[in-house]
């Protein structure tokens, strides 16, 4: 089998891709690789061109919707910083378990610190930064301050 090397792009499905466009573009500053208004779609390259990519599908406003999830691999220390930024743009930082956060959680069995939020339709991001620790699984899921100071 072929080796698989990453995960090259991930789709989601938007009620409104002109409102998702101003909130991936203008809100997270993805950098947007193409639009296709006739088809409902557009397309961001995540960490620059060629990278990754991030696909977003119209579906209009049916009353049936999947809410998915993606993660972004951000530095620690942008990670840091994202609760008082999602804040300060209007997004609602969120813990693992969907509560308001005012820090990042780990996800000690990786380990990993990482922040949540939603877009506009619901769908769950994440921003993701791997810790250079070791793993530390028996802890679960914990604030970031409680892993600092064990």
């Amino acid at each position: 089998m072929t080796p698989i090397a990453g995960l090259f792009e991930a789709h989601l499905t938007v009620s409104s891709l002109d409102r998702a466009v101003a909130f991936y573009g203008e809100v997270l500053g993805l950098q947007l690789a193409l639009r296709l208004p006739g088809r409902g779609a557009a397309f961001y390259w995540i960490g620059g061109h060629g990278q990754s990519m991030l696909g977003l599908w119209e579906t209009g406003t049916a009353p049936i919707r999947m809410s998915l999830h993606v993660a972004f691999q951000v530095t620690l220390a942008a990670l840091l910083g994202a609760p008082a930024e999602l804040e300060s743009a209007g997004i609602t930082p969120l813990d693992f378990d969907s509560n308001p956060a005012t820090e990042p959680v780990v996800l000690a069995w990786m380990p990993a610190a990482a922040v949540y939020f939603k877009d506009p339709d619901g769908n769950l991001l994440e921003y993701l930064a791997m810790l250079d620790e070791p793993a530390r699984p028996e802890l679960g899921v914990v604030p970031w301050h409680r892993w600092n100071t064990r």
